[in-house]
């Protein structure tokens, strides 16, 4: 059926090589590369996590956060497809800001990509503990096979990733097909179970709005969407990216958000009401260890477990999978700026592979694995996906500046209504980074603070540094402004400041720093042709603002 699909999609004049980073990803790749990574583990545990937060309310936040990241993706869908480049996120902010920012997103890169692999590792070991026991303590957290069991399934990522880029695009996309029709199967089985009243039980915690707004990245939601990056990460290594990377985020957006919001749903509606008046939707969390598994144990339902687990197995797999692979484009990009080892920016021309790049994604990986407090599935979930959405937070002000400063840009994919919209998805990420709590924020702000002041200090001193910086002192501002917003208000602070006027604040200050951040670009950009990709429409000379 996929061969079939392709033959459609991309007839054989679309089909080429060219440059050294291999064009091999077509559209239904690039889909389902999205898809892979958002029907990771998320699923998994998402929906008993997110109905202890909002209960009844939980479908909310599920189309919430797919508007939210839809939002952000459209923006990174006009970049990408006018420039198209590995490991965009990183390279978009050194295009329009220098080095100052290009450095400091490239931190929260960093920490983004490389744990999610590590993260996505202890979902396949804890699951995999129902049929070997000896994987994980109590608590569950590995044991000494248990280490070596997630060390040797990163290295399996790392090899998968190591031949050529269209092997992995073909591995990844039997590995999807699978985890597709699980939850279809999931979905159709457990509402042959509703029970509409469930969603009136109450027992949640906060409960509410703010249940539905914590539930965003407290309970996984917005981490079960962020894999629309992929198609913007693997831009260079795609057939006709300007036409296919902004369908592919739209769609794979839309196919997470229905199979997501089905799943929910099953879930809550399929619980015993007797589990559910005895325990609460909070109090499941203490009953139902592995959500699915256990619900349809308490169903009865036998081979539906079994099927389950074997999903619990391949699904986390395969989105480790994509990742680790993410993650190397992101070093390699980060190399591209100058701020990484030549080695790390070098394409295996054989195999088309950044592979200095994958090498450092797979010792990172595994270092991610090491902390006690980073040792299971949820411990680590609401930092990801903070760091995760740092890393989306300049999209909208890079493309506002290549808006202003190159309104002649080729822009096969223009964003419509893009005064409203980039504005809005800043805003977006500026609230989800907000209810993440003061928790996540307290522990990942400092590091992009010492990011930014590192470089400040020991950067390289060219004749760019002082427009550099000066192009960067409104994200450093703004970091420092959400911090202490963070700490004063309703998510985790002190509650000093009260809710709503915190988000009414937050938002005040989210557009201050965007207008400021897009007329804080350069006046002067320069977008240059990389010698290991392939030829485009950007020019590689300096091109003058048009307000010069």
């Amino acid at each position: 059926m996929v061969s079939v699909i392709h033959q459609i999609l991309y007839p054989k004049e679309d089909r080429y090589d060219s440059g050294d980073i291999e064009k091999k990803l077509g559209l239904v790749d690039l889909t389902l590369l999205g898809v892979g990574s958002m029907i990771g583990s998320g699923w998994l545990y998402a929906a008993l996590t997110s109905s202890g937060y909002a209960g009844g309310l939980t479908g909310w936040a599920w189309l919430l956060g797919a508007v939210m990241v839809l939002l952000i993706g459209l923006v990174f869908a006009e970049l990408a497809a006018a420039i198209p480049r590995a490991g965009g996120f990183v390279r978009y902010p050194q295009y329009t800001h220098g080095n100052v920012v290009g450095f400091v997103i490239g931190v929260s890169s960093l920490l983004a990509y490389t744990s999610t692999a590590g993260v996505e590792v202890e979902a396949v070991r804890q699951y995999a503990m129902y049929w070997w026991p000896a994987l994980g303590n109590t608590d569950s957290s590995p044991t000494t096979l248990g280490f070596i069991m997630q060390i040797l399934l990163l290295v399996g990522f790392f090899l998968l990733n190591y031949w050529s880029v269209k092997f992995f695009g073909r591995i990844n996309t039997i590995i999807t097909t699978f985890k597709f029709i699980v939850p279809v199967m999931v979905i159709i089985t457990l509402f042959g179970y509703y029970h509409g009243a469930n969603l009136e039980v109450p027992g949640t915690n906060p409960g509410g709005a703010h249940g539905v707004f914590s539930s965003l990245t407290g309970a996984g939601i917005v981490f079960a969407y962020l894999g629309f990056r992929q198609a913007v990460d693997f831009a260079s290594e795609a057939k006709n990216p300007q036409r296919n990377i902004p369908i592919a985020i739209v769609l794979a957006i839309a196919i997470s958000f229905v199979v997501y919001i089905l799943l929910q749903f099953a879930f809550m509606g399929a619980v015993p009401t007797d589990l559910l008046s005895t325990h609460g939707w909070v109090g499941l969390k203490s009953v139902f260890q592995s959500p699915y598994a256990d619900l349809a144990r308490s169903l009865g339902i036998t081979w539906l477990i079994n099927l389950i687990l074997i999903d619990a197995v391949i699904s986390p797999a395969g989105t480790g999978n994509i990742y680790l692979a993410g993650a190397s484009r992101v070093l390699f990009a980060w190399a591209k700026n100058g701020h990484l080892f030549n080695i790390f920016a070098k394409v295996d021309p054989k195999s088309g592979v950044p592979r200095g790049a994958l090498w450092l994604s797979l010792v990172l990986a595994i270092a991610w694995t090491l902390p006690s407090e980073f040792q299971v599935w949820g411990g680590l979930i609401g930092a990801v996906t903070s760091a995760t959405v740092f890393t989306y937070l300049p999209g909208p002000v890079n493309a506002g500046v290549l808006r202003a400063r190159l309104p002649g840009l080729k822009r096969p994919f223009k964003l419509p209504v893009f005064g409203l919209i980039s504005p809005l998805a800043f805003i977006a990420s500026s609230l989800l980074i907000y209810w993440s709590g003061w928790s996540v924020n307290i522990l990942l702000i400092p590091i992009l603070l010492i990011a930014w002041v590192a470089y400040v200090v020991f950067g390289k001193k060219d004749e760019n540094f002082g427009r550099d910086v000066k192009s960067s002192i409104w994200l450093l501002v703004y970091y420092l402004v959400v911090l202490v917003l963070s700490y004063l208000g309703t998510y985790g602070g002190i509650n000093a400041i009260s809710s709503p006027m915190d988000m009414v604040l937050l938002i005040i200050v989210t557009l201050v720093c965007y207008y400021w951040g897009v007329a804080s670009g350069h006046e002067t950009l320069v977008i240059p042709h990389d010698e290991d990709e392939p030829e485009d429409d950007v020019t590689p000379v300096k091109v003058k603002s048009a307000y010069q």
